[in-house]
């Protein structure tokens, strides 16, 4: 199968954008560009962990809900959240009302500003997981990593939830610290150049 397709531009792109129109500009504006951004990253953990058993298109079609639902991601607002919230989050039909999944960025919440306290910042400690470049399967053959798992077996040590290897392996492909576009595709270079001129948090 192929894992690339030709655009409307005439442009080789990543396969997966062929599923849904919205995913072309996903793919070239954010996908694989390096974040150091810690609510950015916050963010795109959670929006990760609510995608489980569900499709990337659904929780991007609801992405800006999301933000207005918790706050932009402000993770030290967020880890003032009460039960009272999360009643009102299951009502709100813009987003994916799942309890567990709305108690576990609540609590993430919570064990990202522990995190900031210990490590100095989110970006700071999730780097450290950056895998070789090396040393990376084929672009888009892998649903996890060894760098994967061992960053989820430790953030589940630190006690944040729905945070498994494969979930974590998709954010560290959306927020560059693996370049996984397709070989022949157009942003993989673009994506390269950006991870090169990127000044890794530390």
């Amino acid at each position: 199968m192929s894992t690339i397709m030709i655009a409307q531009d005439g442009q080789p792109r990543c396969q997966w954008c062929s599923t849904a129109p919205e995913f072309i500009s996903y793919h070239d504006e954010e996908w694989g560009f390096p974040v150091d951004d810690d609510v950015r990253l916050f963010e795109k953990l959670c929006l990760e962990s609510f995608q489980s058993g569900l499709s990337w298109r659904t929780i991007l079609a609801k992405r800006e809900n999301f933000r207005a639902a918790f706050h932009h991601f402000d993770f030290n607002t967020v880890a003032k959240f009460t039960d009272q919230d999360v009643e009102r989050l299951l009502q709100n039909k813009g987003i994916v009302r799942h309890r567990g999944k709305i108690e576990a960025v609540i609590n993430n919440a919570k064990r990202a500003r522990e995190l900031v306290q210990q490590e100095g910042s989110l970006a700071a400690y999730i780097w450290r997981y950056e895998p070789d470049p090396e040393q990376l399967a084929t672009p888009q053959t892998v649903s996890t990593s060894p760098e994967s798992t061992a960053l989820s077996k430790d953030l589940k040590k630190r006690g944040w939830k729905f945070v498994g290897p494969t979930t974590v392996y998709a954010f560290m492909q959306a927020m560059g610290l693996v370049n996984d576009h397709a070989v022949e595709c157009i942003m993989r270079a673009q994506v390269a150049s950006a991870r090169t001129q990127f000044k890794r948090p530390g």
